[in-house]
């Protein structure tokens, strides 16, 4: 398993960051894990959106649908949406990520973890791949945030 974790303290509110985060399309200037986007649906507080996750090392990745879910003013959690949409990622790995705001004084404390499980034959990869650079992609993702966001 490789998980990467970083907070950030921005001057926004917890409603234009989650936002910002629902809008896959410009999220997707700050985080260097999604590919081209397919489309992306969105029903009352879930998003779903398909694209092709970029890897390092790992262009076989297949395309997926991510779902989110929103907690209005609180987080949003992520994962593979259920089948029949991604059976080959479903057989290939586990997924779950999340984006939690509290607020602070001078704005929001934006806390991102993503969490990627290979199973035991592709763990080499997992090791080699995920685990040297999930940590310093969630980084920069909160690194590059004030320059897209203005914040």
């Amino acid at each position: 398993m490789a998980t990467g974790t970083a907070s950030a303290t921005f001057g926004l509110t917890a409603d234009e960051y989650l936002s910002f985060v629902l809008d896959v399309e410009r999220y997707r200037q700050v985080d260097d894990k999604l590919g081209p986007i397919d489309w992306v649906r969105t029903d009352g507080n879930v998003t779903e959106f398909r694209f092709r996750p970029k890897m390092p090392l790992m262009p076989w990745s297949p395309k997926v649908v991510s779902r989110m879910t929103l907690t209005p003013g609180q987080r949003i959690d992520i994962e593979y949406a259920p089948k029949p949409h991604n059976r080959l990622a479903h057989l290939l790995s586990s997924f779950f990520a999340f984006f939690s705001v509290e607020p602070v004084a001078d704005g929001i404390e934006v806390t991102r973890s993503v969490t990627i499980s290979l199973p035991a034959l592709l763990r080499p990869v997992e090791r080699v791949t995920l685990g040297r650079q999930l940590q310093a992609s969630v980084e920069r993702e909160l690194d590059f945030t004030p320059a897209v966001l203005g914040a």
